[in-house]
């Protein structure tokens, strides 16, 4: 994926981290004029007499260009229009090449202009930031870099793969004020740290109870925020929706959590809803500066394709005018790909995507996702793909290993719980949704940069 990126974009310089460096193979990249080592920026790789040259006389160069000192007039920002190319980031490739999306300078200053005012107001300048997505995710980039470093926040990035353990012991150093993460992380740290807490039968007895149920509720908040730091002010999630038993969870304690939806076309943000305006299920109202449009003919009902307009959206796809006219037509509507509903308020819930859809054997619309919602919330299920096979529903399960492991589990203890899970699910869905078998796979699902699962692998 790497060296289709850099090839079809025709970087001319490459920079990479201690996990991608050993890896890389220069020979797949003939264009390429160099490779820097972001560590300590060394030239691993090079094709330039010049670069070559001024890496190595690097300091001598500056002095000669500023022999008295550097100073605030030497300073010369670029004048750019809102029109022109500012970056191309690259689509996640949930279903197969990454598409080289063209966002110009209006697409970020609407987004950094709209966080600012909806997240920057609630944060203290110098406050810390955990970035746990990567820089190729836009909600990083914009929401994580962007913004805070205009706000004069400290970031702080992880120098390993986020995961929930990791992501604990980073909240406990730098007490963030804030942190966004993909749902599968909250999940997996609400569901190993929290739940058992509150499944001990006392803590269920009291919540229970109107004359301490309040005390009970602020003390388990009081927990959870405590193993993200102690400092959270908000937790904002993104990328997919929320398993609907932990957003329950920490709704009904009162959690301040917030939520956006978007693309990398988007630059990112199409929705947005924080803490005080969340709605369950939903994933936001549209932001300032855009414009949004179920294509259904009952948009509070049917699920239709999310199209949106504004100053949010891409210029296109680099080299591709042939996807770039699938996508936007002839009015500004850019077309997402997701389905969706909205509520007479704006809220806009999240259906699934079109290319994932399925139709069943009586033609009825099936969403993989909403299924794999259920099922993700069920004893033992760690993530899971439905997928269609001759007409029928499989589901594709793996399992919490390490949850079975303490329990003593083996894997027909695991095959019995999941034929449970599948019977409890097929209860919960509709008959055209029912679940025929379940197929547990040991390894996790192969997934992009973006944490989203390759559901292109798994047929």
């Amino acid at each position: 994926m790497v060296y289709n990126i850099v090839n079809h974009s025709e970087s001319r310089l490459l920079f990479v981290g201690d996990v991608v460096s050993p890896t890389i193979d220069a020979g797949e990249m003939p264009a390429l004029e160099g490779i820097i080592y972001i560590p300590d920026f060394s030239l691993t790789m090079s094709r330039s007499e010049t670069l070559t040259f001024a890496r190595e006389h690097l300091n001598k160069l500056f002095g000669e260009e500023y022999p008295k000192a550097f100073e605030r007039s030497h300073v010369s920002y670029h004048q750019d229009s809102p029109e022109e190319l500012a970056l191309i980031n690259y689509t996640s490739g949930t279903t197969g090449f990454s598409k080289g999306v063209m966002l110009p300078y209006r697409a970020l200053w609407s987004n950094l202009d709209f966080t600012m005012r909806s997240l920057g107001a609630n944060m203290a300048p110098g406050s810390n930031v955990l970035c746990t997505l990567p820089m190729a995710h836009m909600y990083g980039m914009m929401v994580e870099f962007f913004l805070n470093f205009c706000l004069g926040n400290h970031l702080f990035f992880l120098t390993r793969l986020p995961s929930p353990s990791l992501i604990q012991s980073a909240c406990a150093d730098i007490h963030p004020a804030i942190v966004i993460v993909v749902p599968m992380v909250i999940e997996k740290i609400i569901r190993k740290k929290v739940f058992p807490l509150i499944q001990q039968r006392y803590v269920h007895l009291l919540l229970n109870m109107p004359v301490v149920n309040k005390k009970i509720k602020a003390r388990i908040l009081q927990q959870v925020k405590d193993i993200f730091g102690g400092q959270l002010f908000e937790m904002m999630f993104g990328g997919a929706g929320l398993n609907r038993e932990v957003e329950d969870f920490l709704r009904h304690i009162g959690f301040p959590l917030a939520v956006g939806y978007g693309t990398t076309e988007t630059a990112p943000l199409i929705t947005y809803s924080d803490y005080r305006d969340f709605v369950r299920g939903t994933c936001g109202r549209v932001v300032d500066n855009m414009e949004i449009r179920i294509a259904s003919p009952d948009p509070a009902n049917v699920p239709g394709e999310i199209l949106t307009r504004g100053m949010n959206v891409m210029l296109g796809y680099y080299k591709n005018p042939e996807a770039s006219h699938a996508v936007l037509d002839k009015d500004g509507w850019f077309h997402t790909g997701d389905l969706a509903t909205i509520d007479a308020e704006g809220h806009v819930f999240i259906r699934g995507r079109i290319k994932n859809m399925l139709l069943s054997a009586n033609g009825q619309n099936i969403y993989p996702e909403e299924i794999e919602n259920k099922l993700n919330s069920m004893m033992m299920v760690s993530e899971s793909v439905i997928i269609q096979r001759d007409n029928k529903l499989v589901g594709l399960v793996h399992p919490d290993y390490d949850e079975a492991k303490l329990l003593g589990l083996n894997n027909e203890d695991l095959k019995g719980v999941m034929e449970q899970n599948r019977q409890q699910l097929n209860q919960v869905v509709p008959a055209y949704s029912k679940v025929a078998e379940f197929e547990i796979l040991e390894e996790e699902f192969e997934k992009t940069p973006k944490k989203s699962i390759k559901r292109y692998l798994y047929k």
